[in-house]
């Protein structure tokens, strides 16, 4: 049963389409773990459409930063999104403070990619198959914000941890899955 699979690409690139379907063909009762947090009117939107979208055939779990806290064996999981995950991560290291940056810089950082994967290793040790979704945020240029570019590296560290564990990696552009692994 145990499968991981990493979907990324650029921001709706069609990323979480293509997971739904891949789930939806893995099982007939998939289980959603959003990491949404809704903090406006626009972002409430957003996951109104998703939810919309899935329908009632999926088990939807809201969870935003303690994912293995729940008992996923023998399920197929869709995690969307890693990206989301790690912001709110950083977001409770930082003090909630939008602006900040984590405290202690590169000390704090390295801390906290430690948390990052220590959480994963529980999820990856579940015997369940997890789909996870996740955003290519460092294809850009370098951000002036510190906080940013602290977010910059532990997206990049993360999506390059789970695609080392994943047995498949597909990346989206424009609409299109491109096979990595």
């Amino acid at each position: 049963m145990k499968n991981i699979y990493l979907i990324t690409g650029g921001q709706r690139s069609g990323k979480s389409l293509y997971a739904e379907h891949l789930a939806m063909s893995l099982t007939e009762e998939p289980v959603y773990l959003a990491t949404a947090h809704i903090s406006d009117a626009e972002m409430e939107k957003r996951v109104a459409k998703h939810r919309q979208r899935r329908g009632d055939i999926w088990t939807t779990i809201e969870e935003e930063t303690n994912l293995s806290r729940h008992d996923m064996t023998g399920k197929v999981v869709l995690v969307d999104c890693l990206t989301t995950w790690i912001a709110n991560m950083m977001m409770k290291e930082a003090g909630a403070a939008h602006d900040a940056s984590l405290p202690n810089g590169a000390e704090a950082t390295a801390d906290l990619q430690q948390s990052l994967y220590d959480e994963l290793d529980r999820l990856f040790a579940q015997d369940a198959t997890f789909i996870f979704v996740t955003n290519e945020v460092g294809m850009g240029g370098i951000s002036a914000n510190t906080m940013q570019r602290q977010f910059s590296d532990l997206q990049g560290m993360v999506n390059q941890y789970v695609a080392h564990h994943a047995d498949n990696v597909v990346l989206m552009v424009s609409g299109l899955p491109v096979i990595v692994k």
